[in-house]
């Protein structure tokens, strides 16, 4: 069967407090789009999703007993969220720490070719942003990381 919107095989969804809000923080601070907004006739969000590049990523509140957002939990992460960019990493992280996200791990170039900088949005998801800077061959990261590496591609 076609899919309508054209979803990738993975996406993911994060729970929020206040998920329409989120949704503002997350265009304004990481360049996310939204694509969906479904809202109840309390205005309350029902279900939405995002998009970046040719992922997606669906927001949604605290609804059931098994989500919840990491301000809710002590901000305890079980997960964080990688976005690769094809340019412009060091340009994104400003436009996130200017939108209010708190940097947690400054950009820095990383022994396998990315360079990868890491941010915490306002409800404590965390979030890491990396874009491939140089070719490196599996040896080559081995001796710069001193670790045996398998399924280098």
């Amino acid at each position: 069967m076609d899919d309508p919107f054209r979803r990738p095989s993975l996406g993911a969804a994060l729970f929020y407090k206040d998920p329409l809000v989120a949704l503002e923080r997350l265009e304004k601070a990481f360049g996310f789009e939204r694509k969906m907004v479904i809202t109840d006739n309390e205005g309350r969000l029902a279900h939405s999703e995002m998009r970046f590049g040719d992922s997606y990523l669906m927001i949604g509140s605290e609804w059931a007993d098994y989500t919840s957002s990491p301000a809710s939990t002590g901000g305890k992460n079980t997960q964080c969220l990688h976005v690769h960019l094809e340019s412009g990493l060091d340009a994104h992280c400003e436009r996130a720490r200017s939108a209010g996200a708190v940097i947690v791990r400054e950009p820095e170039d990383q022994f396998y070719g990315d360079r990868v900088y890491a941010a915490r949005d306002p409800e404590g998801h965390v979030w890491s942003f990396g874009q491939t800077v140089r070719k490196v061959t599996r040896e080559d990261a081995e001796q710069a990381s001193g670790l045996k590496i398998d399924g280098w591609v």
